[in-house]
């Protein structure tokens, strides 16, 4: 009776493992959850470090220039030109002010500048594309500049651009002690136009011309005077310069070489030819 009795005593031990238990659990549960709470502290500072290194520090730092565009212009000469903005951050960089600076310079057309975040700004510059060339006075020096086809006149950065021979010379234009940046008078204009039409061109017309001279008249207007390459025929015409007009200036001087070798001038205005002997 007495075994019976002691056998059904140990049954209660059941009761204590599973409280036991329980409490193991408990406590690998919060194991668990505490390295939950670290990974995700780790997670956070891993995040927080990248956006530091990715997006903080650039920005404070000084912003990465990019130029385009560039052809005779060196980036050694814009570097210069913008000095007081480049040791500036992104965040600082002054597109305006940088626009003012680079458009000031003579042989610069147009200038567009982006800002990308966090560090870089892309320069876009567009230069001046001379259609023709001229002699004036700078500083009581005579010096050769070129002229754009909106008749801006700019100096030539290489000495490439004033021998280039699809650039012709013009002469006569009424431009003295000229400052970078100005434009011929208003009725000169559209002669450059009219040079920067032919220069589009497939064939080089003005390898055949060595100048051309602008020669004022009465009331305002003027006439034009070519003078083609290896002749010392000079040739009279007007204000009206394109492909039509060059191609009949070639027909004609062939034409009167071949009659009368010793000729000085050639008249192609209104609408007639003559021509004038030695």
């Amino acid at each position: 009776m007495s075994d019976v009795l002691l056998t059904g005593l140990d049954d209660f031990n059941f009761g204590d493992s599973n409280i036991s238990n329980n409490q193991n659990k408990k406590a690998g549960d919060k194991k668990i959850t505490l390295l939950k709470v670290i990974v995700l502290v780790l997670a956070i500072l891993l995040l927080l470090e990248a956006v530091l290194y990715t997006f903080v520090i650039p920005c404070l730092a000084p912003a990465k220039i990019r130029l385009y565009g560039l052809t005779t212009i060196s980036t050694k000469q814009v570097s210069s030109i913008i000095q007081p903005m480049n040791s500036k951050t992104w965040a600082q960089f002054n597109c305006q002010e940088a626009c003012s600076l680079l458009s000031s310079v003579p042989g610069i057309d147009t200038v567009i500048i982006d800002k990308h975040f966090p560090d870089k700004v892309d320069i876009q510059i567009k230069e001046r594309k001379p259609v023709a060339k001229t002699i004036v006075t700078i500083d009581n020096h005579l010096t050769p500049v070129q002229i754009d086809a909106n008749g801006v006149l700019f100096p030539a950065i290489t000495s490439d651009a004033i021998v280039d021979k699809a650039v012709p010379l013009v002469s006569g234009l009424p431009v003295d002690n000229v400052q970078g940046g100005m434009r011929i008078p208003e009725k000169y204009r559209s002669l450059m136009e009219q040079i920067s039409d032919i220069q589009s061109l497939s064939q080089n017309y003005f390898a055949a011309i060595s100048e051309i001279q602008v020669v004022p008249k009465e009331y305002g207007n003027y006439e034009l005077v070519l003078y083609p390459v290896n002749s010392r025929i000079k040739v009279l015409t007007d204000r009206t310069l394109n492909e039509d007009a060059l191609k009949y200036m070639m027909v004609v001087l062939d034409v009167v070489n071949s009659i009368e070798p010793d000729v000085s001038e050639v008249d192609l205005r209104y609408g007639s030819v003559s021509y004038r002997k030695r």
